[in-house]
């Protein structure tokens, strides 16, 4: 299993890589879970990486506005990403996720073949009319994504496990694996879940709070220590 350690700047880019981070994962925690960072600073650390790590971005917590949300992923794949990450949060059904997640891969796609597209669902769904979980393997599968991932949207301090069973998780997982998709999963998660990501399969563990100063992902920063501390277990 990879750790995807989530960033916000160049500081926070150094701390993560060498606590032994497998993917840099670029956010902006201000604009939401998946909040998206400026291009300015993606193309800043994808010049620092300059190849030796995978770098995943967000576009957003995005809205049904598939056009939109198109020219985001467009953006982020021009920045430098090597993966382009989509919260589906407008978008109600899997219809509309669909249209969504089709426009983006378009656009990637057509821009550079290898960036992988990750079409990210919301375990916390049922709280946001948000697509439900459930549905997130058959719009990757259908919209021609690489990834599918389940994150929490409300960060109020629960997490993945409070809003998903094991079972629920699980399933999630098969199914992607069965549709040739890896899965990442991410919502507050940390040291003690580490046992039941890699007991069910998850092939990417998405982390920020547990490896940030206090604990917090919004006003703490990434510490390399704790990076290593949590690579190690894994």
């Amino acid at each position: 299993m990879q750790l995807l350690v989530s960033a916000i700047n160049m500081d926070e880019t150094i701390e993560a890589l060498n606590g032994g981070a497998d993917i840099l994962d670029v956010k902006n925690p201000k604009e939401g879970s998946l909040g998206a960072n400026f291009p300015w600073i993606i193309r800043e650390i994808s010049d620092y990486v300059d190849g030796n790590s995978i770098v995943s971005t967000t576009i957003g917590d995005v809205p049904y506005k598939p056009g939109t949300v198109a020219l985001a992923a467009l953006g982020s794949a021009y920045s430098g990403s090597n993966y382009v990450k989509v919260g589906l949060h407008g978008p109600s059904n899997y219809d509309e996720a669909l249209e969504v997640m089709s426009a983006v891969t378009r656009a990637v796609k057509s821009f550079d073949e290898s960036i992988m597209v990750v079409s990210c669902g919301y375990a916390d769904a049922y709280r946001t009319g948000s697509v439900k979980p459930v549905d997130i393997p058959r719009v990757a599968r259908d919209s021609g994504c690489d990834l599918a991932m389940m994150d929490t949207y409300i960060k109020d301090g629960k997490r993945l496990t409070d809003h998903q069973t094991r079972d629920q998780l699980e399933s999630f997982v098969d199914e992607s694996h069965s549709y040739g998709l890896k899965v990442a999963l991410a919502g507050s998660v940390n040291e003690s879940d580490i046992p039941l990501l890699e007991d069910i399969n998850c092939d990417i563990m998405g982390v920020r709070g547990c490896v940030c100063t206090d604990g917090d992902r919004n006003n703490g920063t990434i510490d390399s220590s704790l990076v290593h501390m949590l690579k190690d277990k894994i």
